[in-house]
């Protein structure tokens, strides 16, 4: 028996452990090589562990469990392979349809269910889509009958399990995170923090604690971004393969504004002022384990499809807990869109260190006043939060007026001005 050790790897310095918090195998499955193992949530991130060897897996933890980096959490068997188990089962004394049999103490093989059903059992099959083979016959010899299929179709009966090498030790069964179904009539459930929201508390309330937080509000007019975006949308779909989407004019109008008002794009160290001169910025995400923020670096260098890439990608990853800790840092300012979910007006909490975050929200027809006219347009409102420490309500207002421009006018987003 060749033995691989399946350990927690390196996320970082900072992180020393984490949640189990899903197993994608069962214990005692044959895996493949680079198969999704596990997902390991922690403080900042929640990842996925893969097989470097195809084999039989034994968990030695359950879901749920706090694990050290480095813990071994399984053993694969890399000698017990797929291929190898049906080179073993082809070789045994008893023949391989034989082994389900067996195991379930029916003296008929498992496959002659099917071949050797009578008419009405394959008649009730075709009609149920339940396979004879999967359930346990009362007839002579271990044979499925009529009545053993509409038993079937009625309630789930025990069925055989799939033919294996040998019997795997029973192991208990591992719990599952996620909470289970309210039972009517109950009136309050309780479930652990996990690891990232706790985290994500944690760093909400510094922030609010540590900086002097302010928000400023503005309007703009996105009929200039729509109409550019219509215009264009399948010329830059067919050329680029993605969308072109909003984020990636008001991550190019940030930037922009960030040049223009570079006091924005600083933070406070101890009582040290950092000045920042790269524009790596961060996208925020929501997911079912809370809201991560993906940085996308070197906005100022990429194109319109590049952001839009970047960002889809990072997104994507973000979703299927495939982001790295080194995907989330390093960012010098944030843009949080609520509007996505419907939001109106917010006032977003700033992502520590930085010293500004901008939130977009939910774009609606309006009546607004132009050149003495009211007119209808596609009105969202913007919100820029602050830390009032560092930047001044003028510096605040200037940024936000200067994306305003950028996003009313996108040609400012060419030219520079």
């Amino acid at each position: 028996m060749s033995l691989l050790e399946v350990k927690i790897p390196p996320m970082g310095e900072s992180i020393a452990s984490g949640i189990l918090a899903k197993w994608h195998v069962k214990d005692g499955d044959v895996v493949k090589k680079d198969q999704p193992l596990f997902e390991l949530e922690t403080d900042k991130i929640t990842s996925e562990g893969t097989a470097e060897s195809a084999g039989r897996i034994a968990l030695q933890f359950a879901a749920g469990d706090e694990v050290k980096i480095g813990q071994i959490v399984a053993t694969i068997d890399s000698a017990a392979t797929a291929s190898s188990v049906g080179s073993q089962l082809a070789g045994a004394p008893a023949a391989a349809s034989s082994v389900g049999s067996q195991l379930a103490g029916a003296p008929a093989a498992a496959a002659a269910k099917s071949t050797e059903a009578s008419p009405a059992v394959r008649r009730l099959a075709a009609d149920t889509g339940i396979d004879p083979a999967s359930v346990v016959g009362t007839g002579k010899a271990g044979r499925v009958t009529k009545g053993d299929m509409l038993a079937a179709a009625e309630k789930p009966t025990p069925t055989l399990p799939a033919p294996v090498a040998a019997p795997v030790a029973p192991r208990p069964a591992a719990p599952v995170v996620a909470p289970a179904p309210v039972a009517p009539g109950t009136r309050q459930t309780r479930r652990k923090m996990t690891p990232l929201r706790a985290k994500i508390a944690q760093r909400l309330v510094t922030a609010q604690h540590e900086a002097a937080m302010l928000t400023t509000f503005n309007e703009v007019d996105m009929s200039g971004v729509m109409a550019l975006r219509a215009k264009y949308q399948d010329d830059f779909v067919k050329k680029n393969g993605v969308k072109l989407g909003f984020m990636s004019f008001f991550v190019k109008a940030v930037v922009h504004a960030l040049k223009e008002v570079p006091g924005v794009n600083a933070q406070i160290d101890g009582d040290s002022i950092v000045e920042n001169h790269y524009y790596d910025i961060g996208v925020a995400v929501s997911t079912d384990k809370g809201l991560l923020v993906p940085v996308i670096k070197d906005c100022d260098s990429l194109g319109m499809a590049a952001v839009e890439l970047k960002i889809a990608d990072a997104a994507k990853r973000a979703r299927e807990s495939k982001i790295t800790l080194a995907d989330l840092e390093g960012g010098v300012f944030t843009i949080t869109n609520g509007g996505t979910f419907g939001s109106l007006l917010s006032t977003p909490i700033i992502n520590p260190p930085q010293s500004a975050i901008l939130g977009m929200h939910a774009i609606n027809d309006r009546p607004v006043a132009v050149d003495g006219q009211v007119v209808i347009r596609p009105m969202m409102y913007l919100a820029l939060s602050y830390d009032h420490r560092l930047v001044d309500g003028k510096q605040a207002v200037t940024f936000l007026v200067k994306v305003k421009q950028a996003i009313e006018d996108p040609t400012r987003l060419i030219l520079g001005v």
